[in-house]
C-alpha cells in the first residue's frame, strides 16, 4: 500500500508516518519503480503499536524500548515492566498536578458566579492582579507526559 493508504488505515498523518522512519520506530519502506514508498502488513502492525503507544503517552525514547523487545521475543521483559512501573508513575504525578489545577480554576470560576460588565468580572480582575503562578514559576502549563527516560536519547523534532 501507498503512504496515503497506510496512513488512512491507521487514522494518522502522512507526514508523521514520514516522522517515525526518520526516528527509526519504522523501517524505511522499499520504493516503486514510480518512487511511491510501498508499505506492507508489518509496517502496518508496526505503526499501529506506535500509535496505540502514543495514546497512551508514552514517549518515543519508551517506544523504542518497547520495540527493541517486540524484535526480541526470547528476550525477557522486566525492563519493559520496570519501564510501565515507572510511566504509571509520571501518569500518578500528572493526574495529581490537573488535580491541582481543577482546584485553582474552580476557585477562579468562584470569584464571578454571575453575568456581569467585564470590568467587574472577578476572574478576569483577578488573573490581571497576578501576573504569575502561585506557586512562582513563570509557566506551569503541562506540556510533557514525563521527564527523560533512562534510555539513550537520540536528537528529535516534534511530532
Amino acid at each position: 500500500m501507498k503512504i496515503g493508504e497506510l496512513a488512512a488505515a491507521v487514522q494518522t498523518q502522512v507526514e508523521t508516518i514520514r516522522y517515525y522512519e526518520r526516528e527509526g520506530l519504522l523501517p524505511h519502506a522499499p520504493r516503486s519503480e514510480g518512487n511511491y514508498r510501498i508499505y506492507g502488513p508489518d509496517h502496518l502492525e508496526r505503526l499501529t503499536f506506535v500509535r496505540h503507544c502514543r495514546s497512551l503517552d508514552m514517549t518515543l525514547d519508551e517506544i523504542r524500548v518497547l520495540l527493541r523487545f517486540k524484535d526480541d521475543p526470547q528476550a525477557e521483559c522486566g525492563e519493559v515492566n520496570a519501564m510501565l512501573d515507572e510511566h504509571m508513575g509520571h501518569v500518578r504525578t500528572r493526574i495529581r498536578g490537573l488535580r491541582q489545577l481543577e482546584k485553582q480554576l474552580q476557585a477562579l470560576r468562584e470569584r464571578c458566579d454571575d453575568v456581569r460588565e467585564a470590568a467587574s468580572c472577578g476572574i478576569l480582575n483577578h488573573l490581571a492582579e497576578y501576573a504569575l503562578p502561585v506557586d512562582g514559576r513563570a509557566n506551569t502549563h503541562v506540556k510533557a507526559a514525563h521527564g527523560t527516560p533512562k534510555v539513550q536519547r537520540r536528537s528529535s523534532s516534534k511530532e
